[in-house]
């Protein structure tokens, strides 16, 4: 295994990273001189390789137990991270488990035992419960995004999986708030904190306020997606019931969009982000679970439909658009008779007399029933499409490969075509079903 290893160099150009930013650059170096580490940036600034690239050197490759552990709030987040280290193409073993997934799947993997381990609270700590893999040497220890993690819900079964890793030698801490509390439970003794959340993202964003006559926002926001024209961007609701009113307006409207909230599977939560990566979705109609730990594209703009609660909801969903040196805005819908939070601060009114025609979407997502445990790569679809599909290389999107399927976004006018002609072929010796999603 230790020959797979790559090096940094040879990791950032796998992933198509040329340049590390001054964040990651200074977690790094702290991260590999200091025990206990605090990183506090902004959503969307690289924390997990700022996290990663240090603590890869930290594994014996030697050694076939878990060695670091790394707790996360959310689902979202499990499957982001495990994404990236197999993208990095380390050559050590990764898994990620996570509620709402099969239990014996599970156990099935982590029987080959990993060297990272990525979980939510619940399911790591079922996994302790059950001695189902030793924890002595998990020595590095990672709490990304900790305010989630260590919020009250989650204080019990972080303190008890933490009070099981006796030979913790470092720790590493994320978040993209400011003062958060840390339990005592956690031992963070003197860290170094990195803090990039003072100061620097306020004179990228715009904040505008859109007025709204009545009390349903509805024709406002449609009023607003035509004043914006066809770019992608996240509408931000703070009830499910919200968004399925909203969703049957866009679809009445004949918008294509995405749904993304807690009360959906987990694989509609997944496939809704995958359509929205590769454009088969113009729009994200999500609530706060979509504010930060999901791996999305940056937005030039975001929408506040519904008026945050709070003033972490409204900062963790402005970190949807303007991060690192790139503008953004986000635009506030207001009734009149609504009361705007003491925290929405510096606004300015959106004139939006100007519309544009809003045009369909050009691409749609096929779904490939064969993935990387099947020995097909992204290279493998993509020659199906060309060779066996017959579409040029403008006509081929976004392929998103997983262990057991992939996604792969195709122009509209050619999906029916595509599913009569590639459904039932062969590749690399399986039969793959290939169907719209």
């Amino acid at each position: 295994m230790a020959n797979n290893i790559k090096n940094q160099e040879d990791i950032l150009a796998k992933l198509n990273i040329y340049k590390l930013n001054e964040m990651q650059d200074e977690a790094i170096s702290v991260i590999e001189k200091t025990t206990n580490t605090i990183i506090l940036s902004p959503t969307g600034t690289g924390k997990t390789l700022a996290f990663l690239l240090p603590t890869l050197k930290l594994i014996d490759p030697e050694n076939k137990d878990i060695q670091v552990l790394v707790l996360v709030p959310s689902r979202e987040l499990a499957i982001q991270i495990e994404q990236v280290i197999r993208e990095m193409g380390t050559g050590f073993k990764v898994n990620a488990v996570y509620g709402g997934r099969s239990m014996a799947k599970d156990k099935i993997e982590i029987k080959h035992t990993p060297s990272i381990l990525i979980g939510t609270p619940g399911r790591i700590s079922d996994h302790f419960a059950n001695d189902r893999f030793s924890k002595e040497s998990i020595k590095t220890l990672i709490l990304d995004e900790f305010d989630k993690s260590l919020e009250v819900g989650f204080e019990y079964e972080m303190r008890g999986i933490i009070n099981q890793l006796p030979n913790i030698n470092k720790r590493i801490l994320t978040s993209a708030t400011q003062d958060a509390e840390i339990p005592d439970f956690v031992k963070l003794n003197k860290p170094t904190i990195i803090n990039y959340l003072t100061g620097k993202k306020s004179k990228k964003l715009d904040i505008k306020i859109v007025a709204s006559e009545a009390k349903n926002k509805n024709e406002t926001l449609l009023n607003l997606l035509k004043h914006i024209g066809n770019k992608p961007g996240i509408i931000f609701c703070n009830l499910k019931s919200s968004i399925e009113h909203v969703s049957e307006f866009l679809s009445k409207n004949k918008i294509a969009h995405s749904s993304f909230s807690g009360g959906m599977e987990q694989r509609d939560r997944e496939r809704s982000l995958i359509k929205f990566r590769n454009g088969s979705s113009q729009i994200l109609l999500a609530t706060d679970l979509a504010a930060r730990g999901i791996d999305i594209p940056e937005m030039k703009y975001i929408i506040h439909y519904e008026l945050p609660q709070r003033i972490e909801e409204f900062t963790h969903r402005n970190g949807r658009t303007a991060r690192v040196d790139a503008k953004g805005t986000a635009y506030v819908l207001k009734w009149q008779k609504e009361i705007l939070p003491d925290f929405i601060k510096g606004a300015t009114n959106a004139n939006i007399s100007d519309k544009q025609k809003l045009k369909p979407v050009f691409w749609e997502t096929l779904f490939v029933s064969g993935g990387r445990k099947d020995k097909i790569s992204k290279g493998d679809l993509a020659g199906l499409f060309f060779k066996k599909g017959n579409l040029n290389k403008d006509q081929l999107g976004i392929i998103e490969l997983k262990q057991d399927c992939a996604f792969v976004a195709v122009p509209v006018s050619e999906t029916k075509r595509l599913v009569e002609d590639l459904n039932n072929v062969r590749l690399k010796n399986k039969k793959v079903r290939v169907f719209t999603i």
